[in-house]
């Protein structure tokens, strides 16, 4: 009992002088001996759970075979610039650092590159991308167009240094010469999708009357080469460009066996870039001489056309009498003898009109048609002259007579109001002497008195008047109030007064107003 109890305390001691770990410290640790132990490695597998760029544009996802799962991410940067981008379920081969996440206490691989695993990966990542597109209707024949028959610009889309924009221009100066606009672009690499796409956006930007001609025609070549060098061309950004493009467009991206995405959202697809040439324009020869032919069978059908006309002119002319023309014919000849002197004639007539006219336009004569003129307008002048002053002399007068006129009749207005005006001031002097009169305050001015209840109406007698009734008492000096006492009787007569002196201002004999 007692050597286990001693057992046991000698283990607990040395753990006891262990290093004490925050959880930070600890994660710290673990970070840098994962990456010193593996700093740069290279890792197969399988994308799992890719759902795109992130809002911040980086990548999250999975790499996993059938035993493990690894977690991988893309920073924004290295995921613009990967040529083959992830996709779910793609066999890819990813070289990157391995480091952990302490915050979720997991290990991941940043990775810089990204590639499939052999052609079975990129032809399963091919086919499942023609098919997202083509449920899209991005390969649909009714969005299709037609080519021109001979388009006057053509635009090619190609690299301006290899063989292939060379073919084109040798095959098209051999068919039909035309102007070619070259927008030179990489056909391989990282960048290449992305300028060939901008390529086909910019040939449809031009304006169409612009300094730089629009196409008529698109021709996007490339030579041939392995599938991993053509995939520039099954970038969905190409497809895209190219079925979007609103100017036809030729593909003739490497040999007849290679097969890529925008052959099938082209308007027409050519095995070879030479090919894509022969397309565009028809042989300058073969249409000069058809053009000929086409002359040739003209002037035949024209030729057999009068030949028609003529034979049916020969029949009919075989059922026309044959003396039909004989009368107008003489007439004819009649008229041709007469014309001669009847010309004569009529310029002797004109003539002589002429001499008669010629004779009136005499220099003496018309000397003194002038001066008989100017004598008359002289007349005229004077006599416009005189008559403007007379008129002017008259209209003066009659402005001085209306002037007068007008002030008079100003005079008599201001007259008439003043005498308006002195009769409504008397008019409304006599009113307001009447009004005052009339008024109950003279009344009260000779001592009588006006009685209202509490309300303010006035009492006309004795029985409106209750006991304990509020009286407001008004005088010409002012207002008393009262309470009535023993109201409803009858008030007793007033003590006769003495009669006032014949010169007094009150009048005898009258009563209360009640």
């Amino acid at each position: 009992m007692a050597s286990s109890r001693i057992g046991a305390e000698g283990e607990a001691a040395p753990r006891a002088n262990l290093q004490e770990w925050t959880v930070s410290e600890l994660s710290a640790a673990l970070k840098r001996t994962v990456e010193d132990t593996y700093g740069f490695v290279r890792v197969r597998g399988e994308v799992s759970g890719f759902k795109g760029a992130s809002p911040s544009g980086h990548c999250y996802f999975r790499l996993k075979d059938d035993k493990a799962v690894l977690e991988g991410v893309i920073w924004k940067g290295t995921y613009g610039r990967m040529r083959v981008k992830p996709e779910e379920g793609l066999d890819v081969i990813v070289t990157g650092r391995l480091t952990t996440f302490p915050g979720s206490s997991k290990y991941q691989i940043v990775i810089d590159t990204l590639e499939p695993a052999g052609i079975g990966a990129l032809m399963k990542l091919l086919e499942e991308r023609k098919k997202k597109l083509a449920a899209e209707g991005l390969f649909d024949e009714a969005r299709k167009q037609l080519l021109p028959f001979l388009p006057d610009v053509i635009g090619v889309v190609t690299s301006p240094t290899g063989a292939v924009i060379r073919d084109i221009l040798h095959r098209l100066a051999d068919r039909f010469p035309r102007r070619v606009l070259v927008w030179p672009v990489r056909v391989q690499g990282e960048t290449s999708a992305a300028e060939v796409a901008n390529a086909i956006e910019g040939f449809n930007a031009l304006p169409e009357r612009g300094p730089l001609p629009r196409p008529d025609l698109i021709i996007v070549a490339r030579g041939g080469g392995s599938l991993e060098d053509l995939w520039s061309f099954n970038e969905e950004i190409v497809v895209r460009a190219a079925a979007a493009s609103m100017i036809p467009l030729i593909s003739a991206v490497g040999h007849e066996t290679d097969i890529t995405l925008i052959d099938f959202a082209s308007d027409r697809r050519a095995p070879t870039p030479t090919a894509a040439a022969e397309m565009a324009v028809p042989v300058r020869g073969e249409l000069l001489a058809r053009i000929a032919k086409l002359a040739e069978r003209k002037l035949a059908c024209w030729q057999r056309g009068i030949e028609q006309r003529r034979k049916e002119l020969t029949l009919l002319t075989r059922a026309l009498p044959k003396d039909i023309l004989a009368a107008p014919r003489q007439q004819l000849d009649a008229l041709a003898e007469r014309l001669p002197r009847a010309l004569r004639a009529n310029a002797q007539i004109h003539h002589t009109q002429y001499s008669r006219v010629a004779s009136r336009l005499a220099p003496q004569l018309l000397r003194t048609t002038v001066e008989r003129r100017r004598e008359r307008y002289e007349n005229l002048n004077r006599r416009l002259r005189t008559s403007l002053v007379a008129n002017a002399q008259a209209h003066r007068a009659r402005l001085a007579r209306h002037r007068d006129r007008v002030t008079a009749c100003g005079n008599a207005a201001r007259r008439a109001m003043a005498t308006l005006l002195a009769q409504r001031g008397a008019r409304l002097e006599r009113a307001e002497r009447l009004l005052a009169a009339f008024s109950y305050r003279e009344v009260l001015k000779r001592g009588f008195a006006l009685v209202r209840d509490g309300g303010g109406l006035p009492l006309h007698s004795a029985s409106a008047v209750a006991s304990g009734m509020r009286l407001d008492i008004e005088f010409a000096d002012g207002r008393v109030a009262a309470v009535a006492d023993g109201g409803g009787k009858p008030a007793a007569p007033p003590a006769p007064r003495p009669k006032p002196h014949p010169r007094g201002e009150g009048g005898g004999g009258q009563g209360s107003l009640f």
